[in-house]
């Protein structure tokens, strides 16, 4: 069978099956070959991750039981609708949502989310996104001003344009027939006039979907569920953050039929709007086993690992003259202990860039975050253990060189 000929035979539906039961394979040396560094035979530096989970980072390192599933993925054929129902049913438990499935990513799980929506499950108008005006589809999806970033790309990628509100009065005055979707950014909550439960409850009374972008807004561990049970009709995760999945993997979850409806317009099937979206078996069942043990572990515990590097930074530098440390802790996003230095520049003679420059040319590299005139922030939540004292070291050298005697 041509290969379009087996795209065009694809059901609407995604297909049952069996699905060989995953076993976690023993951590193994790696194979003869494998053990090259190509990332020093390639000339590419890699360095301690004392910023966060950056994409242009990389994001975060996915641990052992994730790439070793990964592994036994790449030894066997499957079907990828069969392994993305059964894989979809176990975090949709997991997740307290109805449904689920892994995404190229929340920027993917966006696009598919509201296509889903978009489209309904008529395979026609699947293969007509983004090329909306004359199908009777809807076009427009209101968003809070504050909440209307550079991401919301991935939902005018369907064809839809952004309608910005700042008050429940303006949600009420913007929907209309053409109204698709009420978007909602977690990160920047605080930031527009509409809470969480107050946006559920617009949609709910005007019948239409609310969405949330939740890409990087775990821990806490709770915001898994918290979302699905407010009754947001559908969420999207980041994968490649605090739950160290692969970096190119997200999930989508929510409304059984949004997903049902969203599966249509991503791959295996083509023609479709979600086509370059690719997620494989392997990403899929990376996902899976990240979010298992993820929810499973022992978060209070993790936290203190955390705290405990931050003061070991901290303590290295805190006593310096002209140096201020504090360590505070984001309430929406990456919601970490995170060391904030700042310096008089009259005792500390260097400036922000100089030192990020300085700690980025050193052996070995290190990145953190740039906050502008003397101001530099430190995270310690995806390094490698003991990484935090060359941190240390490093930050102290650095400094003493620049500070008044």
């Amino acid at each position: 069978m041509k290969r379009r000929d087996l795209i065009k035979g694809l059901t609407l539906l995604p297909v049952a099956g069996s699905l060989v039961p995953f076993k976690a394979a023993a951590a193994a040396p790696l194979a003869p070959g494998l053990e090259r560094d190509l990332f020093k035979e390639l000339g590419v530096r890699t360095f301690i991750n004392a910023a966060g989970t950056y994409t242009f980072m990389t994001g975060s390192l996915m641990h052992d039981y994730v790439v070793n599933a990964i592994k036994f993925a790449s030894t066997e054929f499957c079907l990828l609708d069969d392994l993305q129902d059964k894989v979809g049913e176990k975090i949709a438990a997991l997740v307290k949502s109805e449904s689920a499935v892994i995404t190229s990513g929340a920027f993917a799980g966006m696009t598919l989310g509201l296509a889903g929506i978009l489209t309904g499950m008529d395979q026609k108008k699947v293969s007509q996104l983004p090329h909306i005006e004359g199908t009777g589809m809807k076009s427009e999806v209101i968003c809070q001003k504050a909440h209307d970033i550079g991401y919301n790309q991935a939902l005018t990628n369907t064809g839809c344009k952004i309608i910005q509100v700042e008050t429940a009065e303006d949600v009420a005055k913007a929907i209309n027939e053409k109204t698709a979707l009420l978007h909602f950014l977690n990160i920047e909550a605080d930031k527009g006039k509409i809470m969480h439960e107050e946006w559920v409850a617009l949609g709910k009374k005007f019948n239409i979907p609310t969405s949330i972008d939740i890409a990087a807004d775990v821990p806490p561990v709770s915001n898994l569920w918290r979302f699905n049970e407010l009754g947001f009709s559908f969420v999207v995760i980041s994968g490649g953050k605090a739950i160290r999945g692969p970096q190119s993997a997200g999930i989508l979850m929510g409304n059984k039929d949004i997903i049902a409806a969203a599966r249509l317009s991503m791959p295996p099937r083509g023609s479709t709007i979600g086509r370059g979206m690719k997620v494989n078996k392997e990403e899929v069942l990376g996902m899976y086993v990240a979010l298992e043990h993820y929810i499973s572990y022992d978060h209070d515990k993790e936290w203190k690992e955390w705290a405990g590097r931050i003061d070991t930074m901290q303590g290295s530098v805190k006593n310096i003259a002209g140096i201020k440390t504090e360590i505070k802790v984001p309430q929406l996003g990456n919601v970490t202990p995170t060391l904030h230095i700042t310096w008089d520049k009259t005792k500390v003679k260097i400036t922000t860039k100089e030192l990020q420059e300085n700690l980025r040319n050193g052996t070995p590299s290190i990145e953190i975050v740039n906050n502008g005139d003397e101001h530099i922030s430190i995270t310690a939540w995806v390094m490698k253990a003991g990484e935090e004292k060359i941190v240390a070291k490093r930050l102290k050298e650095e400094i003493l060189k620049v500070a008044s005697a």
